[in-house]
This record gives C-alpha cells, sequence and structure tokens, in this order.
C-alpha cells in the first residue's frame, strides 16, 4: 500500500510515493519477489513527507547489498553512468564499447571533413558497409535533461558533415547521425530528433531499447557500478580506458597493478560473473 508522502525528485519536482515505481525498480536487481517485498516494507517505516528519491534509493541500495553486492551493482546503475563524469569522455568509450558488443566497428574522437568546417566526433560507428557518426551528452548531475538545442546543434553539424561526404566517393554509406545521452531528452527534444531524422537514445528511450534495456540485455555494466572497488580504484581504471566491468574478467592486469589481494580479487571477479550473468 502506498502512504501519503510527497518525495522530492532529483529535479526538485514533489511527487505521491509510490509502491509500484520501488517494486519495478527493484525488481530490475535481479532480486527474488520476498526480498524486493522486505526491502519495501523497512524502506516505508522510514519514509516522511518531503524526503528526497536520493535518500530513498540510498536507503533501498543498502538493503540491497546486504542480499548481494550483483544485486546492488545492477540497481546502481543509473548513478553509475553519472559516476563516469565528471567529464564526458568515459562516457564516450562507454557508449564505444556497448557498440562493439552490438556488432560495431568503432573509433572515439575522430576528426572528421565537414563542408565548412573540421568535426570532432564522439564516436564513429561501422557496420555492414554503413557509417554512423555518434555524439555523446553526458550529465554529471541527476535531474539535468537534453533540451532542443542539443539536437538542434547535432543536426546542424551531420548536415555539414553530410554535404562533405556527398561529395566525395565513399566505401560506405551514411547513416543517420545519432545523440546519445545518459539522462532524459525533453518533449521538444524528441520531437525534433523525429523530425529532422535524428536517432535518439537516452536512458529510456526508445521505449524497451534505450541505454539501460542495452547494458540490461547485454551485460555491459560499466566499472563504476561494482560495489566492491574503491572511487580510487574505480578512477585509476577509468583513466586507463577501462569502463566495463567484464573487462576484467579477460586482464586482471590492472586488478594486480591496483595490489588488490587474491581474497578481495576473487570477490570483484565473482560480483562482476553475477553481475553480467557470464
Amino acid at each position: 500500500m502506498d502512504t501519503n508522502f510527497d518525495i522530492i525528485k532529483s529535479s526538485g519536482e514533489r511527487v505521491k510515493f509510490s509502491t509500484n515505481n520501488l517494486r519495478a525498480s527493484l525488481a530490475k536487481s535481479g532480486a527474488d519477489t520476498a526480498t524486493v517485498t522486505k526491502i519495501i516494507a523497512k524502506v516505508q517505516d522510514e519514509l516522511y513527507d518531503g524526503i528526497s528519491t536520493k535518500e530513498i534509493y540510498n536507503r533501498a541500495f543498502a538493503l540491497l547489498k546486504k542480499s548481494g553486492s550483483h544485486f546492488a551493482s545492477k540497481y546502481k546503475l543509473k548513478k553509475a553512468i553519472y559516476e563516469l563524469g565528471p567529464t564526458g569522455y568515459p562516457f564516450e568509450r562507454y557508449i564505444s564499447a556497448i557498440l562493439k558488443y552490438s556488432g560495431y566497428d568503432t573509433q572515439v574522437s575522430k576528426i572528421v571533413q565537414g563542408h565548412c568546417v573540421t568535426h570532432e566526433i564522439d564516436v564513429v560507428a561501422l557496420k555492414n558497409g554503413k557509417t554512423t557518426f555518434i555524439e555523446c551528452k553526458f550529465h554529471s548531475e541527476e535531474g539535468r535533461n537534453c533540451n532542443v538545442k542539443i539536437p538542434l546543434y547535432i543536426a546542424s553539424r551531420f548536415i555539414d558533415i553530410k554535404t562533405h561526404w556527398e561529395s566525395k566517393p565513399h566505401d560506405t554509406t551514411l547513416e543517420a547521425g545519432w545523440v546519445v545521452t545518459n539522462t532524459r531528452f525533453t518533449a521538444d527534444a524528441l520531437q525534433y530528433g523525429n523530425c529532422t531524422g535524428l536517432y535518439l537514445l537516452s536512458w529510456d528511450h526508445p521505449k524497451e531499447d534505450g541505454l539501460r534495456d542495452r547494458i540490461d540485455r547485454l551485460g555491459l555494466y560499466p566499472i563504476t557500478a561494482s560495489t566492491l572497488l574503491t572511487n580510487r580504484e574505480k578512477q585509476f581504471l577509468l583513466s586507463r580506458d577501462v569502463v566495463l566491468c567484464r573487462d576484467l574478467l579477460d586482464d586482471v592486469f590492472f586488478l594486480d597493478h591496483l595490489g588488490i589481494s587474491e581474497t578481495r580479487k576473487s570477490k570483484i571477479k565473482n560480483e562482476i560473473k553475477l553481475l553480467c550473468k557470464l
């Protein structure tokens, strides 16, 4: 049963607390129904009017972690992507890695000639004889969405590149440009993207094929999702372009370099295997 409490979202908006919303987010962690129900009951006991969604998340996360670190890792996915910051570069590498597992050949931060000027493209992806230029818009603060200015700007760059591209022979065809964000697009941003043919990918768009859906489907969780690695260790790994949890299973060199004990290393690898279903 829902309580008659208002909660404060990261955007500052006040909404009614919903048990169903909390249950749905906890269920996505993979925890069983009994565990989810138990956590909800404990969280509800500590609710008060005006509590922030961040406080609710922290409490649920702490309880979930006791049930299994891999459940907590999956639950914190959205927060983990924010932790790829503060710069957008690790996010670009992360999007590139996701596309590679979807069969693309990718390059990051590539200089591309336009009709008027050159452009630095975040990710260039090649698949089935088609080239796609992808721009990534990363926000390190919750509650900030991509408004219409972002696809407007990206569309103008894509037009400049396309004009030059079509004036020269190429071995591949040029696909519509992409805009990828770790947050959400506003309604007018989505409307403009659809109108101009840009492909927009956000946390929950397109429906059932958004960023979260793709990550869950492919098991491609960012290194920041781990609940066992320290923040210092995560930043070290990101600085070495290690952005996927599963990368640590293929190459434990960096864990050795960090001086992580065999016991802790075993726990980290087990967490990753359970999280990524490997």
